[in-house]
């Protein structure tokens, strides 16, 4: 890229590549905008990829989201009132809307193509064909997208 810097659906997608989780691509990629150390988003991040523990439910991707909304409007709960809680609530649903009409889904076995949920913990080896067959490079892509549009607007 000639010396240009790398936008952040790049870092995500190329975070992806290195080897990262969804979670994990997506969160990195904010570690400057978050006030939080990029080893420790990656330990908060490392148990959501797979669709949460290779369940493959919610994509990992919209997983960081909800990481990233609550590391930027989170409050404690116990203490806040109503609004507070339908404020994060309804960001959380707005932007995992964005990328369910970019995408037709939020549930990473339905993003795979996959008919059943797995039950095998092993992730799959991470070789070429892999990365041919899953378009989760894409899907951190997008969601680093959807995230620049929110934290600019914050």
């Amino acid at each position: 890229m000639s010396g240009e810097a790398m936008t952040k659906r790049q870092i995500a997608e190329q975070n992806f590549l290195d080897g990262y989780n969804c979670t994990q691509a997506v969160v990195a990629a904010f570690a400057d905008e978050l006030g939080v150390d990029k080893d420790t988003l990656i330990k908060i991040a490392s148990s959501f990829g797979g669709g949460f523990g290779r369940l493959r439910e919610v994509c990992g991707a919209v997983s960081a989201m909800g990481i990233i909304v609550g590391l930027v409007e989170g409050c404690d709960f116990s203490k806040a009132g109503q609004d507070a809680k339908s404020a994060q609530y309804a960001a959380v649903q707005r932007l995992a809307g964005e990328f369910k009409d970019i995408n037709g889904s939020i549930i990473c076995r339905e993003l795979l193509g996959a008919k059943l949920a797995a039950t095998i913990p092993t992730p799959d080896a991470r070789t070429p064909e892999y990365y041919k067959k899953r378009p989760c490079a894409k899907l951190v892509g997008d969601m680093a997208e959807i995230i620049e549009r929110y934290i600019a607007q914050k």
